[in-house]
């Protein structure tokens, strides 16, 4: 049993105290998607750790989301359970509590994969996950989105800038007692978005990816070089070409930052046997992985 997760790649120019802040809600998504592991399954724990990070106002997701340019702020959200291979995810949806966990309802309670916008609004109506919008703003992000706006007007356009910011995507795989793998990622998207964009977090084999026998993944950085990267559905390929997780996940990165330079992806990765790996071509990732009885965190 195995649950590991992570807060984003980028640049993290942060203080201390932050830094700690960030590692102590690490640790605390991992214990709690162990717990869920162990009550229940891989799916489980990686809802429960993900929602955790959604929560916590830390990281661009949930609560801690990032500006569009219209001000707004449109949730990303998806996951798959390795045994059934089935995938749920919502796309640029407002004032929910956890995209991750209306994510599984879409899996779970309907015939699609993906439900976007006003849709999956509805969705979060039916099953009681409407939050009310002002509570996903704060000063703190109010601030950062003036300066984020003020730097575009002058032509510096901050798309890779602003990832260091709040951090990044959120997102876990996990490997429970019975071999079972799972993952989910979840994503309040990049500083001044347009409106209705979508990106990596919601699209199966980009943003995460999970296969019993096989392995689990989930990625990060910026959605638009992920989905043309198709990062996480490459490295279940490179895992069953190489048969090792952290060449797999190190080859993706290495093939990426070929095409698309470096400061762009980030990706956590679990095999079948619950070994895990991680790699990133940007400053920092804030990532960590856990069993009972022993955690790691790292940024």
């Amino acid at each position: 049993m195995i649950v590991a997760v992570h807060g984003g790649a980028g640049l993290w120019k942060i203080g201390e105290d932050e830094k700690e802040r960030v590692k102590k809600t690490l640790r605390g998504a991992i214990e709690e998607g162990i717990l869920a592991a162990q009550r229940g399954s891989a799916l489980d724990a990686v809802i429960v750790s993900v929602e955790y990070m959604e929560s916590s106002g830390v990281f661009n997701a949930g609560y801690g989301a990032a500006y569009a340019i219209d001000g707004g702020i449109y949730l990303d959200a998806g996951v798959m359970d390795g045994k059934t291979k089935r995938a749920g995810a919502v796309a640029a949806v407002e004032g929910v509590k956890s995209a991750v966990r209306l994510a599984r309802y879409v899996m779970e309670l309907t015939d699609h994969i993906i439900l976007a916008g006003e849709g999956a609004r509805l969705l979060a109506a039916r099953v009681g996950l409407l939050e009310a919008r002002h509570k996903f703003y704060t000063e703190e992000k109010n601030k950062r989105f003036l300066e984020v706006i003020n730097e575009a007007r002058q032509g510096r356009w901050p798309y890779k800038k602003v990832l260091s910011l709040l951090g990044d995507t959120v997102g876990a795989v996990a490997l429970d007692r019975d071999g079972n793998l799972a993952a989910a990622t979840s994503t309040g998207g990049v500083w001044l978005k347009w409106p209705g964009r979508v990106g990596d977090s919601p699209i199966p084999g980009a943003g995460y990816w999970a296969e019993n026998g096989v392995g689990a993944f989930s990625a990060t950085g910026i959605g638009e070089v992920i989905i043309m990267s198709h990062l996480c559905l490459r490295a279940r390929d490179e895992l069953i070409k190489t048969g090792d997780i952290t060449k797999a996940v190190e080859n993706v990165v290495k093939q990426t930052t070929e095409i698309y330079g470096s400061g762009t992806v980030g990706i956590i990765g679990i095999d079948a046997r619950g070994n895990p790996a991680y790699a990133y071509n940007t400053r920092a990732m804030a990532r960590g992985w856990g069993k009972p009885g022993e955690i790691y965190v790292d940024l």
